[in-house]
C-alpha cells in the first residue's frame, strides 16, 4: 500500500566498469590543422617527453572520437595528473574545440537528437514493448501501490494491467494522461490517481511545477519508469529534463524500482541525469538487447529481465 517515507535501494559501491578506449578514425578530419587520423593516446613512458599542444591534440581526439570522456579516462591515458588533465581541458575549452562539464568533457560536435512525439514512438519496436509491458504486468499482485512513468513502453504496461481482470484494489500514480485513460476501464478494480501539473504536449505527460508535490507525499511498492537511455557508466537519463526530474522523484518513492527499455535504448546517454544505475533494481529489455552489453549491467549488480519476442 501506499504510505510515507522512502524504501532502500541496493548497494551503490557495486564497481562499475570503465569502458575500453575506442579509435578515433576520420572524426577530427577538418577539426584542428595537423590533428591524427586516428586517436593516439600518450603512452605512461612517453609523457615527459610529449609537448603539452600534442597531449592535448591527441586528447582532443579521444574526446571527438567518444563524444564524453572523463578526468580519470585521460589521467589514465596520457600518464599525468588529473589536475594536468584539467588544465588542458581548460585550454582546450577556451578554444572552444570541446566543452567542459562536471568530471571530463564532450565533443561540441554531439549532435543533439530530437524529442520524438509519444505518437512517433509508438509505432517503434511495437512488438518488444508489448512483451516487455507483459512482463512488467506481471509483477504486481492485488493490493499493490504502482507508480506509472509517461512514455510508449508504459502505456503497454498499463494496457496489460488493465486486461488483467485477476487483479483488484490496486493503486496505480501516473503523470500520463492518456496512461490514465487506457486505466480508466479497469475502475473500480483500480484506484488511479493522476499526479497533476503542467502538460507537455509531446508525451501528453504532467511534470513540474505542481507533478512532484504527490509524489513527495507518498510510497509505492513498484515504480515502473521509462528512459531515453540506460548505460553503464552513466546511468538513467531522458531526452528533456522536465521529466527527467519527475522520474528521479518516481525512483526515490518507490520500494523497488524496475526501469523498462527497449534494446534500442541500451547503451545511450542523453541530457537529463534520471538516477545512477545503483539506485535501480530490475531492467526489463528486449530480446534483441546486445549480449555483451547485458552481461556489463549484470556485472555492476543490476537485474536484468530479457523478455521474449
Amino acid at each position: 500500500m501506499i504510505f510515507g517515507g522512502s524504501g532502500s535501494r541496493r548497494d551503490a559501491s557495486v564497481p562499475q566498469p570503465s569502458r575500453p578506449l575506442s579509435g578515433a578514425g576520420s572524426a577530427l578530419d577538418g577539426v584542428a590543422q595537423g590533428a591524427p587520423s586516428e586517436e593516439q593516446p600518450v603512452l605512461k613512458h612517453e609523457s615527459e617527453s610529449v609537448t603539452a599542444a600534442v597531449r592535448r591534440q591527441r586528447m582532443l581526439a579521444m574526446i571527438t572520437a567518444r563524444d564524453f570522456v572523463r578526468v580519470a579516462e585521460l589521467s589514465e591515458a596520457f600518464g599525468v595528473s588529473d589536475v594536468t588533465v584539467r588544465a588542458d581541458l581548460d585550454s582546450l575549452d577556451e578554444a572552444q574545440t570541446i566543452r567542459r562539464v562536471r568530471g571530463g568533457a564532450v565533443s561540441r560536435t554531439r549532435q543533439v537528437q530530437p524529442e520524438p512525439s509519444f505518437e512517433e514512438s509508438l509505432a517503434s519496436s511495437a512488438m518488444e514493448k508489448q512483451r516487455i509491458g507483459e512482463r512488467a504486468a506481471s509483477l504486481v499482485t492485488s493490493g499493490a501501490s504502482v507508480i506509472l512513468d509517461v512514455g510508449t513502453t508504459t502505456t503497454a504496461i498499463a494496457r496489460a494491467l488493465a486486461a488483467r481482470t485477476d487483479l483488484d484494489q490496486v493503486v496505480i500514480v501516473t503523470n500520463g494522461l492518456n496512461i490514465a485513460l487506457e486505466l480508466e476501464i479497469a475502475i473500480p478494480r483500480f484506484t488511479v490517481l493522476v499526479t497533476g501539473g503542467t502538460l507537455r504536449r509531446l508525451q501528453h505527460s504532467l511534470v513540474d511545477p505542481m507533478a512532484s508535490i504527490l509524489l513527495e507525499r507518498i510510497h509505492a511498492d513498484l515504480a515502473f519508469v521509462g528512459c531515453n537511455g540506460i548505460d553503464v557508466e552513466r546511468g538513467v537519463t531522458n531526452v528533456n529534463l522536465p521529466e527527467a526530474e519527475i522520474k528521479t522523484r518516481m525512483i526515490a518513492s518507490a520500494t523497488r524500482a524496475i526501469v523498462v527499455a527497449d534494446s534500442s535504448k541500451l547503451g545511450q546517454v542523453h541530457l537529463g541525469h534520471v538516477a545512477p544505475l545503483a539506485e535501480v533494481d530490475t531492467l526489463i529489455t528486449g530480446a534483441g538487447a546486445n549480449d555483451p552489453q547485458v552481461a556489463l549491467f549484470r556485472r555492476a549488480g543490476l537485474e536484468v529481465v530479457s523478455v521474449e519476442e
